[in-house]
């Protein structure tokens, strides 16, 4: 039907080379669908002059296509007002694609959402599945979850995958399980890399470990680094650390700096100092305050190195890592330069949460920071909402009986209730989605610093 796009059958036969002079005598006699032909024959030969003009002659003839094709030329060669009206030409005389074409115009060049979304359903209830998922996500951003869904529905039964992936998260956010793993699997088998990596993270979070290695080796084996990361911790559980190495630096090579950190672990585990020190440094020198510390000990412990150590521990020091302040307070002590090393010991920066959480609060937090921060949305930290959830099972796991958690919690810590409560909250709804909206940037920043502050309280750091 159309020059390019999202083709259907086309209305008329391909020209064929040699049949120039029959076109041309039929079209100059007014023939639309000759003229048509024509211009598709002079497009093939690069002549967008010739085109356009047999387009011209043929859509004056009623011929649908040709306008289609002369939205499609004015795009690209002409003027935006031009393509509009020829889309126009198009949609209205039925011609979905063109619909689907000229919603798009209208809202990205524009911005005319109302018009645009008007174009968008006459296009998809024309079988547009293109239309079909631009309009789910016009209704997302109106904040109209429902019709959403039903058009990412549609979309997603004609084989959008991106779709599919899309009403996995809404599913999830709305704490829909059975429709979760419906999709995010419906949208792994369409090849959808990063709805294979969320399933995994969905069973890790689900304590199906075993299911969720299938899914991360599905996102690993097209290059997805967070699957990558996930194998290299669950090899590292195992013990195998030439895997772990392996899927480590998977991850690291696409820049991941906690990765690269990890790596670097794990070659100091198998001797090889060298690559430990390069993993190290890359980590370092894109911000991670641990690696940075890591980076100096090495520097210093391995190869003598005491004016690495000392800048890498400035580093982390001023990045708020505690252990690298109170190592650089000793070697500018031992150096003499005890003004600086007073600064640095006399007030350390507080201590750096860094136990591990158990992977399926890890996974949690990682699954509402991904859906947090789809359509633009503010991302919510994973580091911090692991924090969270680490904090409140490590403060728990003395209790046999938690049907009163928060009173036991006032009683030992005396703080206030309301800050327990709110964490409680807060920790309920990242466990549980759907059962309160997502908790705001600043929510996890209050509710952070009571973590933080019932963890010192009880001696837990």
């Amino acid at each position: 039907m159309s020059w390019q796009g999202e083709v259907a059958a086309p209305a008329v036969p391909a020209p064929r080379m040699g049949e120039e002079p029959e076109l041309l005598t039929a079209a100059c006699t007014g023939d639309p669908q000759a003229a048509h032909r024509l211009g598709k024959l002079y497009a093939q030969h690069g002549d967008r002059v010739s085109a356009k003009h047999w387009w011209e002659l043929a859509a004056a003839g009623g011929n649908v296509d040709s306008a289609f094709n002369l939205g499609i030329w004015h795009e690209k060669h002409g003027s935006l007002v031009e393509a509009v009206t020829w889309y126009e030409s198009a949609a209205l005389a039925g011609d979905a694609e063109a619909a689907a074409n000229l919603a798009t115009l209208l809202l990205e060049q524009r911005g005319d959402v109302e018009t645009a979304r008007r174009w968008y359903e006459s296009a998809a209830r024309g079988g547009s599945r293109v239309a079909a998922r631009r309009l789910a996500l016009v209704c997302e951003d109106a904040g109209e979850q429902a019709a959403a869904r039903e058009w990412h529905r549609r979309a997603a039964a004609a084989g959008d995958t991106a779709s599919a992936h899309d009403l996995g998260f809404l599913a999830y956010a709305a704490g829909e399980d059975e429709e979760t793993v419906h999709w995010w699997e419906s949208a792994a088998r369409g090849g959808h890399v990063e709805s294979a990596y969320c399933m995994g993270l969905y069973l890790d979070a689900g304590r199906d470990p075993e299911g969720a290695e299938v899914y991360y080796r599905l996102a690993a084996r097209s290059e997805h680094p967070g699957a990558a990361s996930w194998l290299g911790g669950i090899a590292l559980s195992r013990g195998d650390l030439r895997t772990a190495r392996a899927w480590y630096e998977r991850a690291a090579n696409a820049g991941r700096a906690e990765d690269q950190r990890m790596a670097g672990f794990v070659c100091v585990e198998l001797g090889d100092t060298a690559s430990a020190g390069h993993w190290f440094g890359r980590a370092a020198a894109g911000g991670d305050a641990e690696a940075a510390f890591t980076y100096g000990l090495l520097l210093i412990a391995e190869f003598g190195d005491l004016a690495g150590g000392r800048h890498w521990f400035r580093q982390a020091a001023q990045a708020g890592h505690r252990e690298a302040a109170v190592e650089l307070g000793g070697l500018l002590t031992a150096s003499g330069e005890l003004g600086e090393a007073h600064q640095w010991l006399s007030d350390p920066p507080p201590p750096v949460w860094a136990r591990p959480a158990e992977p399926e609060l890890a996974a949690r937090a990682e699954l509402a920071a991904l859906t947090t921060g789809r359509r633009g949305g503010e991302a919510l930290d994973a580091a911090e909402l692991t924090e969270i959830l680490a904090t409140w099972d490590l403060m728990t796991r003395p209790l046999h009986d938690h049907s009163d958690v928060v009173s036991w919690l006032v009683r030992r810590t005396a703080a206030h209730r309301s800050s327990i409560e709110h964490l409680a909250s807060v920790r309920g709804t990242l466990l549980r989605p759907g059962a309160a909206p997502w908790p705001s940037p600043a929510e996890v920043q209050h509710v952070l610093a009571t973590a933080r502050d019932l963890r010192g309280r009880l001696g837990l750091e």
